[in-house]
């Protein structure tokens, strides 16, 4: 291995440990939390080197929002893939999409309320981002009905199992009517 190439996986794995103590910080004490120079003192190195990766807080939100879309795809792809039938997979996919907002609450805040510099619905809009919405459409394109069009059914399904995850957390929903909740809303959009 030359000296490059170790240098280049040195770096990378600085990154991963700035990305995941940036998460663990938040997670635990929230985004107000996680500034610089608690990272710094945290991965036990100096500033200038955690600016050498990143040129501040809003492109460490957008990191750990990369990794959360890439989780969150993830998760709903295996929670689908594991349900039989359309009216299951539906289901299958909005538990896990609820189920992965309330364990990451610091996280999912990075992918849809904090602004880390990350473009939506664009071109430009990262891979991580495009797979996560492929993630939802994949199982919700097959649900919309017809004439409906299956991007614009995803979206708005979306944005109700992100209204459900957002006003339980704030305390605005009983979490206790989640379960009914999902079922009204894949009876009630869903033509399965």
């Amino acid at each position: 291995m030359s000296v490059q190439e170790r240098k280049q996986r040195e770096r990378a794995s600085r990154e991963r440990l700035i990305v995941a103590t940036a998460r663990e910080l938040a997670e635990q004490q929230g985004w107000d939390a996680v500034t610089t120079r608690r990272l710094a003192e945290r991965i036990e190195y100096s500033q200038p080197v955690l600016y050498s990766h990143f040129r501040g807080k809003r492109e460490i939100i957008g990191a750990v929002a990369l990794d959360g879309a890439t989780e969150l795809a993830a998760a709903v792809r295996a929670a689908a893939s594991a349900a039989k039938g359309r009216r299951a997979r539906v289901t299958a996919l909005s538990r896990a999409y609820l189920d992965f907002a309330a364990r990451n609450p610091a996280v999912y805040d990075a992918i849809f309320q904090l602004d880390g510099g990350l473009a939506f619905a664009h071109e430009d809009t990262p891979e991580p981002l495009k797979d996560a919405f492929a993630a939802l459409l994949e199982t919700l394109g097959e649900v919309a009905g017809d004439g409906v069009h299956p991007g614009l059914f995803t979206e708005t399904f979306w944005a109700s199992l992100h209204g459900l995850a957002t006003l339980t957390r704030a305390g605005r929903l009983p979490p206790a009517d989640i379960e009914p909740r999902v079922e009204l809303l894949v009876d009630r959009l869903a033509v399965t």
